[in-house]
């Protein structure tokens, strides 16, 4: 087994690396802080960005009632920007039965009501939900 070692000068109090960590002026700055150009000399604008933080959920409380299904799927969700969503119902061998929905919606709450009217037969089937690279399956059965 090989080994090197470098012998190098005595790293004093003057280091870059504890004079920040220690200093008080040093401060946090937001690396997305910018100005814009004014629209008209003489005035100031001011514009409101939202930008997501790579934890932020797109997907979130994703219910679906009432479970075992009788007549009508209900589902409920809520997503937090605008993205495409698909929600689709799976057997249970993961094959596709229906889509229930699939289109572009706007942040908040959303609600989905599905009549089976029997288009499905009894069993276990699964709610598939994608929002953008997100998803969420729920187990439901139908009677």
């Amino acid at each position: 087994m090989n080994h090197a070692f470098a012998l190098g000068p005595k790293i004093g109090k003057q280091d870059t690396t504890n004079y920040f960590l220690n200093s008080k002026k040093a401060k946090k700055k937001n690396p997305l802080s910018f100005s814009l150009p004014p629209t008209k000399a003489g005035s100031t604008s001011s514009m409101k960005f939202y930008i997501a933080k790579p934890d932020d959920k797109l997907l979130s409380n994703v219910e679906v009632y009432p479970n075992p299904i009788v007549d009508q799927i209900n589902l409920k969700y809520i997503i937090s920007r605008n993205s495409n969503v698909s929600v689709k119902l799976m057997d249970i061998l993961g094959n596709n039965v229906a889509t229930i929905f699939s289109q572009r919606v706007e942040p908040g709450e959303q609600t989905i009501n599905y009549p089976i009217n029997n288009k499905i037969s009894r069993g276990f089937y699964f709610i598939r939900v994608v929002a953008g690279t997100e998803f969420v399956i729920k187990r439901i059965s139908v009677l």
